[in-house]
């Protein structure tokens, strides 16, 4: 089978949006490659992530591809794309010029050829993402979440999967009630219910995110732990009153949101309003350039930052509702 390519070069900060449009555009999958510096420090003390090849990305850039369907109308396709590239400035996010290609490519050449590099990552002492492909002997006390993110979705390598599993690790306490908003693959859901959540409400509102983190709880045999559901931000939580017909009981105790800094601006409001006095906000997705602002609309929304951790240009936060 054949497929389009259409290669997108941008910049890192663009990088997520860019990825959304392609989704939302009809993409059957995208791959994104970032630069990083030949000579970072690698910290394998907990194994290696993934394989990684060296990278000809110039730095801050960023390379995508999203791949369509044979007989898919690329002249509409592309000029979307670049209308929404082009509206990005308006949020302040520097796109940086951003240069397209397209090109027919086989299936083979893209389908299954990154599960190579995809291998079982230790992110903490107690947390292991496994491809379900791969086999692994899990010691004792490990924690491992299945995840066959396809190509729709990341492996759960990038910065800030790994930053928010390292924030739930620390905050869940058995019996919360949690809430994972954007939920993707639902790798963020998948480990709070195993690192003791009472039940974990997942949202996303991409039909193949819902799909994906579905069949990825199931993997995991979370179906009675964790509810997904097609959602507008909290816009499902409001439409079931209490919160007893999606699973989770009101107010919740966590939410967990992995999404871009202009998103979480949207709904930090609507956040304070599910979480008791002493609840806990974790959130990430957000470049080092948007960190002061998101600090701000924090504060200015009843929360204070009990924590705060970085990896590359992306930052985490670990709020508590006053």
């Amino acid at each position: 089978m054949k497929w389009h390519e259409i290669t997108v070069h941008t910049t890192a900060e663009a990088v997520e949006m860019a990825s959304n449009f392609l989704h939302e555009l009809g993409a059957g999958g995208v791959t994104i490659e970032e630069w990083e510096p030949p000579d970072k420090p690698r910290d394998t003390s907990l194994g290696q992530w993934y394989e990684l090849l060296p990278s000809s990305v110039p730095e801050g850039r960023a390379v995508l591809q999203g791949y369509y369907v044979e007989g898919t109308d690329l002249e509409e396709v592309l000029a979307e794309l670049k209308r929404r590239m082009a509206e990005l400035a308006d949020y302040g996010i520097d796109t940086g010029n951003p240069e397209y290609a397209v090109r027919l490519v086989d299936e083979q050449d893209w389908a299954n050829a990154w599960k190579q590099y995809f291998k079982p990552l230790r992110v903490t002492e107690r947390l292991t993402i496994k491809p379900t492909w791969e086999p692994y002997d899990a010691s004792p006390n490990e924690i491992v979440l299945e995840l066959d993110p396809g190509m729709a979705f990341g492996t759960g390598t990038h910065a800030t999967t790994s930053l928010c599993l390292k924030a739930l690790e620390q905050v869940i306490r058995p019996s919360d009630d949690v809430i994972d908003v954007g939920t993707g693959s639902g790798v963020l859901a998948i480990a709070a219910a195993k690192l003791g959540a009472r039940h974990v409400l997942a949202l996303d509102l991409d039909p193949v995110a819902v799909s994906s983190a579905t069949e990825n709880v199931r993997l995991n045999g979370l179906e009675e732990a964790i509810t997904v559901r097609h959602s507008d931000l909290l816009q499902a939580l409001k439409d079931s009153g209490s919160g007893e017909s999606v699973g989770v009981r009101m107010p919740v105790q966590v939410v967990v949101a992995n999404i871009l800094a202009e998103i979480i601006l949207l709904f930090i409001d609507d956040v304070a309003q599910v979480l008791p006095s002493g609840g806990r906000y974790i959130v990430s997705g957000i470049i080092t350039a948007k960190e002061q602002i998101i600090e701000e609309a924090l504060s200015a929304a009843g929360f204070g930052i009990e924590s705060k951790d970085s990896d590359q240009d992306w930052v985490v936060f670990v709020a508590r509702k006053k």
